[in-house]
């Protein structure tokens, strides 16, 4: 027991006089690491400032600001650990060797990232925008480093991972959609008056986009009717209702005309076995 006691006694004493000859390389690296945050800050919020006088994404611009203040701080502890005399080549060994499995295994969230990236740079699309993607349509809410997230019509969410995005055909109808519709007149009808007459009830409907004018006219010439196509645009979140409110409208306009929209039909020709 006292040779234990013994042992210990020499060990503080060791590790005290240790402490001592290295109290002013550790106030050195203590003041290197204070140092080397300040001034990994101070760079961060240079970088944010300059990236919004640019008109830089905010999201990008934080991203090169984190980016930058950890390699900086990195740098200062690199510094301050090779003050105290500790050998830094292996812990560098081991963080080249840590950084390349860490890079194989996060292969998909980088190229999300670098994905990420380049939609915030190019900016084929923006926040609010319409967009159309892998035969999902929604309103584009967030545009993050990793992914991108629509908000569709009946409110759901649709995450997209940016590299699923890039390279890809994208429609973007920014704040608007246009709506199609077709209503079939009978052969007997004047097309022309059955055109103004859709065009009467498209004007009564609200909501419908002013600065697009509707485009109405004789889309095709069916079996049982003529066939009037009618194209309007409207804001995204309004499409169905005001689709609903517009079909309404126009079969009011053409029953106040008194022109008849005409069922399916067909001749039926029935052959006696005396005529064949």
């Amino acid at each position: 027991m006292p040779e234990e006691i013994d042992q210990i006694q020499s060990f503080v004493e060791t590790l005290s006089q240790r402490l001592i000859d290295l109290s002013p390389d550790l106030l050195a690296a203590t003041a290197i690491l204070v140092i080397g945050f300040v001034f990994g800050s101070s760079i961060s919020r240079l970088i944010i400032r300059v990236c919004s006088k640019r008109e830089i994404d905010v999201t990008l611009a934080r991203f090169f600001a984190s980016s930058v203040k950890l390699l900086i701080l990195f740098l200062f502890l690199f510094i301050a650990v090779k003050k105290i005399g500790v050998d830094i080549t292996p812990f560098i060994a081991l963080l080249g060797a840590g950084a390349l499995g860490l890079s194989l295994a996060l292969q998909g969230p980088v190229s999300n990232y670098g994905a990420g990236i380049a939609i915030i740079l190019t900016r084929p699309f923006k926040v609010d925008d319409t967009l159309t993607i892998h035969g999902r349509t929604g309103i584009v809410s967030l545009i993050s480093l990793g992914y991108t997230r629509l908000v569709t019509e009946d409110g759901q969410e649709v995450t997209i991972p940016n590299k699923k995005i890039l390279g890809e055909i994208l429609t973007n109808s920014f704040t608007i959609l246009v709506v199609e519709g077709v209503v079939g007149i009978d052969y007997n009808a004047d097309p022309e008056e059955a055109i103004e007459c859709v065009r009467g009830a498209l004007a009564n409907v609200s909501g419908i986009d002013a600065e697009k004018t509707p485009q109405v006219g004789i889309q095709e010439f069916g079996d049982s009717s003529i066939n009037i196509g009618y194209r309007y645009w409207v804001k995204t979140d309004d499409y169905y209702p005001i689709q609903y409110a517009a079909n309404l409208e126009v079969f009011k306009a053409l029953k106040r005309a008194k022109i008849s929209i005409p069922f399916p039909q067909r001749d039926v020709h029935l052959i006696s076995e005396n005529e064949s």
